[in-house]
């Protein structure tokens, strides 16, 4: 059986570089720009890292996303659709990284699932 493990927690911000800086600051996180994403991504030496995605029309403050590790998005989607989950994005590429999905549990929160390159 797969482990299921947390791998990467978002924290979506109105400036992710302005959040980087001070989570930066704050714990002593590695922190890193990609600005043709606009996407601040921080490494904390240990466990789950994350990010600061900017907020849209989807994420607004408050929307912590958890990401979840799966060795096959389409089938975890499957399975959580047939729970009473509703699939909000497909799987998605994340260029030269691997790629990710989201759904909506149940009871309405956003849960996203991963897949690395090197999983596949």
């Amino acid at each position: 059986m797969a482990k299921h493990t947390i791998v990467h927690v978002e924290f979506p911000a109105k400036d992710p570089a302005a959040a980087g800086k001070f989570y930066g600051e704050l714990f002593g996180w590695k922190i890193q720009a990609f600005d043709e994403m606009n996407y601040v991504s921080f490494d904390t030496g240990e466990g789950a890292g994350g990010g600061f995605p900017e907020l849209d029309e989807n994420i607004k403050v408050g929307d912590v996303i958890v990401y979840v590790q799966t060795d096959d998005i389409e089938a975890s989607l499957a399975k959580a659709e047939s729970l009473g989950g509703k699939t909000i994005m497909p799987k998605t590429e994340i260029p030269g990284m691997g790629w990710f999905a989201w759904f909506n549990d149940p009871t309405g929160n956003t849960v996203a699932l991963y897949t690395g390159k090197e999983s596949v």
